[in-house]
């Protein structure tokens, strides 16, 4: 269902008794940081997620790519979900921790591809590779277009296996590249959240910028929900689930306390 105005959206979001929130975290809250081991904590996020949460008619839950630790860290708030690398490690509101991968081989076969991709961007500018634990991730925003397509090729190279092919997936992006169990998805981590953490008749509105966030906004519209989009450059050519776009975080978080 297309809206045409955040005044719409607002009107939507609360024609029923709950609202549950599913919010990615860069690009979407904040502005993507210069690498992902940075945390920088922005107090205005903190405030208006911890806000929102005390509200008992609205449910929180942050589904990010980063891992949770990090998220924890960039969001000390009690009440809130959390949904790290993809929905593979979670926090419940009350601040339990809930693992959904615990295959020794999976973490094995990482660290066979690992050596590999350090060696491949060894002594290259503009190259960072981020060891999530059960992911890795290879980020090139910074490096030259032409070096960043062939580096990334040549890493993905290295995952042809047929190991690989049944347990792992391929991540894409903008100069980007990440290997994740089968199981990273953050379609599948709200899918798991809505069957084990029912919230009956609440309306569901997703919003995130990416691609990763497009696999949410399918099963957000199959339960009845709406997506929302921020803007970014590298994915306006992409088709898109989205019923309503954001202009930048900075536009999603001024909606947001509007909505409050």
């Amino acid at each position: 269902m297309k809206v045409k105005s955040k005044a719409e959206l607002t009107n939507w979001a609360l024609g029923s008794e709950y609202l549950w929130l599913f919010l990615d975290y860069d690009g979407t809250l904040a502005d993507f940081a210069p690498t992902p081991e940075v945390i920088r904590t922005d107090p205005r996020i903190i405030s208006l997620l911890d806000q929102l949460v005390s509200i008992p008619t609205i449910r929180v839950t942050v589904l990010s790519g980063r891992r949770l630790r990090d998220l924890r860290l960039l969001l000390p708030i009690k009440g809130l979900f959390l949904a790290g690398t993809y929905g593979l490690e979670l926090q419940d509101e009350m601040g339990d921790t809930i693992n959904r991968v615990e295959d020794g081989q999976l973490q094995l076969a990482l660290e066979m591809i690992k050596p590999q991709w350090e060696h491949i961007i060894h002594g290259r500018e503009g190259f960072f590779l981020e060891d999530k634990g059960w992911t890795l991730a290879l980020h090139a925003r910074s490096a030259d277009d032409d070096e960043a397509e062939q580096v990334l090729s040549e890493a993905q190279q290295t995952t042809r296996q047929r190991f690989f092919a049944r347990h792992f997936r391929i991540l894409g992006g903008h100069k980007f590249l990440e290997l994740a169990p089968s199981l990273a998805s953050k379609g599948d981590a709200v899918s798991y959240l809505l069957n084990r953490y029912p919230l009956p008749e609440a309306r569901l509105l997703c919003i995130g910028d990416d691609d990763k966030d497009e696999e949410a906004f399918y099963v957000i519209h199959a339960k009845g929900g709406m997506a929302a989009k921020v803007l970014q450059p590298s994915q306006a050519s992409y088709p898109t689930e989205a019923d309503f776009f954001f202009e930048s975080p900075a536009d999603t978080l001024h909606w947001l306390e509007e909505l409050l």
